[in-house]
């Protein structure tokens, strides 16, 4: 309190000393530079996670000192405080969602005063986003929705004057291109970031390339920008962290005995003129701050003004150097004036080795049940805001359930939070905040239902276990249940529905009455075996839906089994050889499995069996009871898939390390197997060894292989760790070259051993240094073949061999790896080591066969029906209101965003999903969604809709061997004619072209 008592004595002041005529913000506000000299910009910064060691809350309130001394709320009282004591003083603010808590406390004094350093340019915000994001384990889409969210925040608070020019991306493990390419999508000036490959930085700093311009699109043209290193980390230079939280001497400029201004002079300029040897230009970016500094920014302030004015006034003495506050903009626009060209960056920053025996790539994988709850947000936030704007839902606690979905889900994009890498303690709020928002998402999005529905007193209930095929809603049983499915994609899609049943018979109907084929088969006995599931329904109820935005589905408990519509349970068919004496099957699934009938059938030992549909053929090897051929899409392969797992000595959350081990595959002979060979569905049973089991599943009709994978609990020595792997040979040759997607859009090559621009040190971790962030998918081929791996969270992959392909699906570890977080990872729940279930989904096809396909199943996996269950008390209204079908849109484009905006404003925002080697321009016209909207107007903006994309003008740079040396500062504008557009106008006008991985985002002004 006592810092903002000091505001309320400056604003009086404030108010005299600068007239309104007078203020600027952006690159006008920007310090006066010197031309003949080295210009040091200063940039007072706070690195504030959302939640790491600490939890958010506990982080910004400076609760649990004992864990790590930080309280946010008290850094932004104390800058605030000082940056109106003198207007020459800067400061970037980073993380909004901490700064829109803070600012939620303030008084309206506090706040005048804040709008006022804004609009001057003195506290500046840099990057913006809800948090700062991490950069492998995120979707993009999730990615561009918490930008849009911490930048309206900004400009709904203090307009065009606060918008972030730069991306700081400042401690995330590692950088990917599509991140560059949505700084550029939304018009930012350039990026700058501290960890690089220690061996990438180090060839850097010797070849002057530590700053470059990053090509970020191999589709999209003008998607390059301006991408900068740090030169030590993010920290100030060593011995001048002027924070309560360092024990760096402070200058000492009175006649005292301790005075040591010169010293101290000395020892900065000698700093400043190694950096400096390391960089293109004269001028040169020093941050000073790190973690959670700046608690009583008095003392940082103070100690930088003496640094600042004894450092100048050796300029009267010959001295060259020129030091003052800044920002990272402000130092972006001296560079973009200096018309210097820079070296060029094509690919990716993935791997980050912080040295040789350290890559960051175990926390790809790290908490894969966070990862997945993660999507599981993101999937009813998509729901639910699509739902708002079709149902117009407006009511105070609906806005506010969306609202507080969409912030817990820019903190779960946090580079601590999505990574896995947070204490145990962090983890757990984290997934208390996520179920609260995704518990808001869900009756917002029932509310929606009954309003668009025939069924305004349904209950639409979500149940959230579905993945140990869990449901409260049908555990007493399924008779007269309505099954609602929404589609939250724009093209009707065809998807297989499972829903947990009792052992009865069912028929399902479709709303027009037409009975739906489906058919009830046995759940896994693992899944069974879980000590805390619910055993009421032991099987479920499959059958195929087609939806296209709301469909409903009925169920009925029938008696007889005579017409061929009613579901029947499917006996297992196949099983290997002696399956009760090495399972421990537990008894009570002994009956229900029928396995004293499966083992009298079972195939010859050394034969094969082979299960297939009229797309897909699978064999099994009967001996070793793996899967042995795949045959799809008109070619055949030898796929032989199975389990490893690596005994790991030092692994951490955050690093990957790979011990000497013989042993690596968990089992390659006599794998338990039973086959059910239903008509809609075929599935094989299998258990590896003691913690790893699976389901192969393949559809009639859908062109692709399911398996749904089962981890834990996952043995641990004292001394060693257990990382699971998944992994598929087959006999591609893909000479060492794999492909990985960036964030879920566009794939990059990769390949083993080798980078874009140094020599990796591979002696010590070869594996490791071969892993890749997947987010959605991994790929590889030869000239005939190809096979792409498809999942339904982030994890690592590689390929270490030709034709191979592997995922880490689980890690156990035993210690901490010593980058911070002080715990092993080693989660438990119900008293026993974690135990993880996913999917993982094949598509093996011809090598010149469009891979639009596994665009297509991405977004399918990505975003499926959701699934609500409600009674069927035949009692029904017509809909109270309809909704629109976006079937007009062309096959490639993607429904990336529709949501509520302001009260009288619905953003739209559209995707065309295929990259070059896929599609091609596509066009079509959203005059129809602009009428069902009710639309009056409609503007084009940036990326993350709150820049009008008229006033979109960022820096362009040019690289060294572009030949064009420029005369005078360049921009980028928009490549296309913004669209805007009047009711009253002709349909012509709302025509919107979309080029291959083109995003274009529209804001529709409702009446």
């Amino acid at each position: 309190m006592k810092y903002l008592c000091g505001i309320v004595l400056f604003v009086a002041l404030l108010a005299l000393s600068v007239r309104p005529s007078e203020e600027a913000c952006g690159y006008e506000a920007c310090p006066k530079t010197k031309t003949n000299m080295i210009n040091i910009h200063m940039v007072p910064h706070s690195h504030d996670d959302v939640g790491w060691l600490k939890t958010v809350d506990q982080y910004f309130y400076g609760h649990k000192s004992n864990i790590q001394h930080a309280g946010v709320q008290y850094i932004i009282d104390t800058v605030i405080s000082e940056l109106i004591k003198d207007p020459a003083r800067r400061f970037i603010q980073v993380e909004t969602s901490f700064f829109a808590k803070w600012w939620s406390e303030q008084s309206e004094t506090a706040k005048q005063v804040v709008k006022k350093l804004v609009n001057e340019g003195r506290l500046e915000f840099t990057g913006g986003a809800w948090s700062m994001n991490d950069e492998a384990a995120v979707n993009y889409q999730s990615v561009i929705d918490q930008f849009t969210l911490g930048l309206k925040f900004l400009d709904d608070t203090f307009g065009s004057c606060a918008r972030p020019r730069i991306g700081w991306q400042i401690d995330p493990f590692g950088h990917s291109r599509e991140q560059a390419s949505i700084f550029a999508q939304m018009g930012y000036d350039g990026e700058f970031f501290a960890r690089m490959d220690h061996r990438d930085k180090n060839n850097r700093i010797d070849n002057l390339g530590m700053e470059m311009i990053w090509d970020a699109s191999e589709t999209l043209s003008n998607d390059e920008i301006f991408t900068g290193l740090l030169y030590r980390h993010y920290s100030a230079p060593p011995g001048y962290c002027f924070d309560v939280h360092c024990g760096d001497d402070p200058i000492i400029d009175t006649k005292s005995y301790d005075n040591n201004v010169k010293s101290r002079v000395d020892d900065f300029l000698s700093y400043v003129t190694e950096v400096a040897k390391h960089y293109r230009s004269n001028h040169i970016m020093i941050p000073m701050g790190d973690d959670f500094q700046y608690e009583d920014a008095q003392v940082n302030f103070k100690n930088m003004d003496k640094l600042i004015k004894y450092v100048n006034e050796r300029q009267a003495d010959g001295s060259t150097f020129n030091l003052f506050y800044s920002t990272p903009a402000c130092y972006l626009n001296s560079l973009h004036e200096g018309l210097q060209t820079w070296p060029n960056k094509t690919e990716d920053f993935f791997p980050y080795g912080s040295d040789d025996n350290s890559y960051w790539t175990g926390y790809f994988t790290s908490r894969p049940t966070q990862k997945r709850f993660e999507r599981d947000g993101n999937h009813i936030l998509q729901v639910a805001k699509q739902l708002s704007v079709f149902a117009e839902l407006t009511s105070k606690q609906q806005k506010e359930d969306l609202e507080y979905l969409r912030e817990i889900m820019g903190v779960m994009q946090h580079h601590d939070a999505i990574t896995g890498t947070e204490k145990q303690a962090v983890s757990n709020d984290y997934d208390r905040l996520l179920y609260d928002g995704i518990l808001g998402g869900v009756n917002t999005a029932r509310d929606g239902l009954r309003k668009l529905t025939n069924l305004p007193n349904g209950e639409f209930e979500s149940c959230l276990q579905l993945n140990i095929s869990e449901c409260a809603f049908t555990k007493d049983g399924a008779d007269n249940v309505v099954v609602t499915l929404y589609n939250p994609l724009a093209h009707t899609s065809t998807q297989y529905v499972r829903v947990p049943v009792k052992n009865e018979n069912y028929q399902v109907t479709d709303e027009k009455g037409r009975v739906v084929a489906s058919e009830v088969v046995p759940v896994a006995w693992q899944v069974l075996a879980l000590e805390f599931r619910n055993n009421d329904t032991q099987h479920e109820l499959v059958f195929k839906a087609s939806v296209d935005k709301i469909a409903s589905y009925y169920i009925k408990k029938v008696e007889s089994q005579e017409s061929r519509s009613v579901a029947v349970h499917t006996q297992p068919k196949k099983s290997s050889k002696g399956q009760e004496s090495n399972l421990e099957v537990p008894k009570r699934f002994k009956k229900m499995h029928s396995l004293k009938n499966a083992t009298e059938n079972y195939a010859d030992e050394d034969g094969e069996t082979v299960v297939q549909t009229s797309l897909i053929k699978l064999v099994i090897d009967n001996k070793t009871g793996l899967l042995k051929t795949v045959e799809m899409n008109g070619v055949s392969e030898n796929i032989d898939q199975s389990y490893g797992v690596y005994r790991t000595y030092d692994s951490g959350a955050y690093v990957f390390r790979q011990y000497h081990q013989a042993d690596f595959i968990i089992q390659d002979e006599g794998v338990e197997f039973t086959v059910y060979d239903g008509a809609l569905v075929k599935e094989i049973h299998q258990q590896f060894g003691d913690y790893v089991s699976q389901v192969i599943r393949i559809y009639e009709g859908k062109n692709i292989v399911e398996f749904e994978w089962q981890v834990g609990p996952i043995e641990r020595e004292e001394e060693f760790g257990r990382e699971v792997v998944i992994i598929f040979n087959s006999t591609i040759a893909s000479n060492g070259v794999s492909y990985t997607d960036s964030n879920g859009r566009e794939m990059i090559k990769r390949v083993k051993d080798e980078r874009e621009d140094f020599t990796p040190g591979l002696d010590r971790q070869p594996t490791a240094a071969n892993y890749y962030p997947v987010t959605s998918r991994i790929a590889l081929q030869d000239n005939n073949k190809r096979i792409a791996l498809l999942n339904d969270r982030a994890q690592g992959g590689a390929s270490m061999n030709d034709g191979q392909l592997e995922l880490m699906l689980h890690r156990r570890l035993v210690r901490d790896d010593g980058y911070g977080v002080g715990e092993a990872l080693n989660e438990e729940k119900y008293g026993q080591p974690m135990i993880a279930r996913g999917k993982v989904y094949l598509i093996l096809s011809p090598a010149d066969e469009s891979t639009a396909v596994e665009r297509e199943a991405e977004k399918e996996i990505h975003l499926p029906f959701w699934k609500f269950f409600s009674k069927n008390t035949g009692s029904t209204s017509a809909a109270a209101k309809s909704v629109p079908s976006f079937e007009d849109f062309p096959k490639s484009v993607h429904l990336l965003t529709l949501e509520p905006f302001n009260d009288d404003e619905v953003l739209l925002r559209v995707e065309n999903f295929l990259d070059h080697t896929e599609g091609k321009v596509v066009s079509f016209n959203i005059r129809p969604i602009f009428d069902y909207l009710n639309g009056v107007e409609i503007r084009e903006t940036t990326l993350d809709g709150n820049l009008p994309l008229s006033d979109m003008k960022r820096f362009k740079f040019h690289h060294d061997n572009s030949g064009h040396r420029p005369d005078n500062v360049e921009f980028y504008t928009s490549a296309h004619k913004p669209l805007a557009a009047e009711k009253a106008q002709e349909a012509s006008e709302f025509s919107v072209t979309l080029h291959p991985m083109q995003i274009r985002t529209f804001i529709i002004k409702t009446e």
